[in-house]
């Protein structure tokens, strides 16, 4: 794995110019360029505004669409990256074939053009902040730290996804399913309140909210953003997370990395005979 690294490092500058192709092929041809990223989220506030504000008002959760906001940002990040990760390597066949290089920058890349946007989108989040008289308190210096581990556990998932295409080409369009259902199992339009906090199944009690954070990553994560950036839904300020889940999500989003790794180097000698 050092010499992975090492290698990865002498390849540093193809990592930044693939990051710059998939970043100028995204905006191409669009008159705002990356502006889009910015207006984006202002799009979503608005939609969000009229909605839950003006049409389907609930008075339960202050600034709702601060709320749904800090959600929806890395949620989209980790969508995007996944979605975009899982073609890395068949779309790339062409170079596979031709040039050696290290095949883990072609996820990595993606993984990396897609969190630029979401730092993009971040700024819009800020302003909206100030706006709503929440503001960013101390605890923004914990928000590096839970962008890094959602980088690790979404670059994780990129690395089995991308190899799991070359072999069976059906990954893509089950993904589409599975994140759609992700969504719904994740707090992101809801709160975790609204979930019960326990339920007996099959004589057995399950900790629902409880068993919501563990076995899903993502509910962690967003949890944590929340925490930092919105405070909770009754109007209290920001807040450092629950340090059990984090730790616990830490702990997986490594785990996660390491398979995904494993994996992808194991097979990533196949790729060029495969795609």
């Amino acid at each position: 794995m050092i010499a992975d690294l090492r290698e990865l490092y002498r390849y540093r500058e193809l990592i930044r110019n693939l990051v710059a192709r998939d970043l100028k092929a995204r905006y191409k041809n669009s008159i705002l360029g990356f502006f889009w990223s910015l207006v984006n989220p202002l799009l979503m506030m608005i939609v969000f505004s009229v909605v839950f504000v003006y049409m389907m008002p609930n008075a339960n959760i202050a600034h709702f669409p601060i709320f749904a906001l800090c959600a929806i940002l890395p949620w989209n990040f980790f969508t995007s990256s996944i979605m975009g990760s899982v073609n890395s390597i068949v779309g790339n066949a062409h170079l596979i074939k031709k040039v050696y290089f290290p095949r883990e920058v072609l996820p990595i890349s993606t993984v990396i053009a897609n969190l630029v946007n979401f730092m993009l989108a971040l700024i819009v989040l800020f302003a909206m902040l100030y706006i709503a008289g929440i503001g960013l308190t101390r605890w923004v210096v914990l928000l590096p730290v839970v962008i890094v581990v959602q980088f690790i556990f979404t670059l994780g998932l990129a690395f089995m996804l991308s190899t799991l295409n070359v072999f069976y080409r059906d990954t893509g369009m089950i993904m589409d399913v599975i994140l759609l259902a992700w969504f719904f199992l994740t707090p992101i339009m809801y709160p975790i309140d609204i979930l019960p906090p326990e339920k007996v199944v099959l004589g057995l009690t399950l900790p629902v909210q409880r068993l919501t954070y563990i076995l899903n990553p993502m509910a962690s994560l967003i949890a944590s953003y929340r925490s930092i950036l919105y405070g909770s839904i009754q109007g209290g300020p920001p807040g450092p997370p629950g340090l059990d889940f984090f730790m616990r999500t830490l702990l997986t989003s490594v785990v996660v990395l390491a398979l995904g790794y494993a994996l992808f180097a194991r097979y990533r000698d196949r790729f060029g005979e495969e795609v």
